[in-house]
């Protein structure tokens, strides 16, 4: 598969040493996460690659990153990512450690996959259950403006550009998308036409 690098014009690069920006290491396999019911309520704790292995429902934050033009974030996910390796995603995000915000996640883990610090906190826009193929977790969107240079981990991030909406529109049925992103940006366009003045 083509990273499309190359027919979008996009300048594709990675550089990070696999820490975050202010130098700690972003969640592990052996890291625990808060387990929640079907209403987000905790319910109990699970080792993140347990909660994978079991499909434990979990929490994650998705944020939709835009540069100062307005062009969105797009990366492939790296090969030895726990779920959906290789695929390729229009969002950055992650799991919520044990206690940690939805808030304090989504900026934590954009910060972490983009390779920056100082990045505004970023705009809650709703919250969706995701289940599907035996995954499940609550999931919240989120979108931010990044005005800074980006050098995504090379731990996360295998291949990155940003794309207008129209590039992203025309790559959906080219490229592999991971399905939790993809049903994150459908639900994220509908949210959109019915709150045009926070698009």
């Amino acid at each position: 598969m083509s990273d499309g690098a190359e027919t979008a014009g996009i300048a594709a690069d990675g550089g990070r040493t696999g820490q975050a920006a202010d130098g700690s290491a972003g969640l592990s396999a052996d890291e625990v996460l808060d387990i929640v019911d079907e209403h987000d309520v905790v319910v109990g704790q699970a080792r993140r690659a347990e909660a994978y292995a079991r499909g434990l429902r979990h929490r994650t934050a998705f944020v939709l990153v835009r540069d100062g033009a307005g062009r969105v974030f797009v990366h492939r996910r790296t090969a030895g990512k726990l779920v959906f390796p290789s695929l390729y995603d229009m969002f950055v995000g992650g799991v919520l450690g044990t206690g940690e915000s939805y808030d304090e996640a989504a900026l934590r883990e954009a910060e972490e996959e983009l390779g920056v610090s100082g990045l505004p906190q970023p705009e809650p826009l709703f919250r969706f259950l995701y289940e599907e193929d035996g995954h499940s977790w609550w999931s919240a969107v989120y979108q931010v403006r990044c005005d800074l240079p980006v050098s995504p981990q090379v731990t996360e991030v295998a291949w990155h550009g940003f794309l207008t909406e129209e590039e992203l529109a025309g790559r959906l049925t080219e490229w592999e998308w991971v399905p939790d992103g993809l049903a994150a940006y459908r639900r994220l366009r509908d949210w959109w036409a019915e709150h045009p003045e926070r698009a």
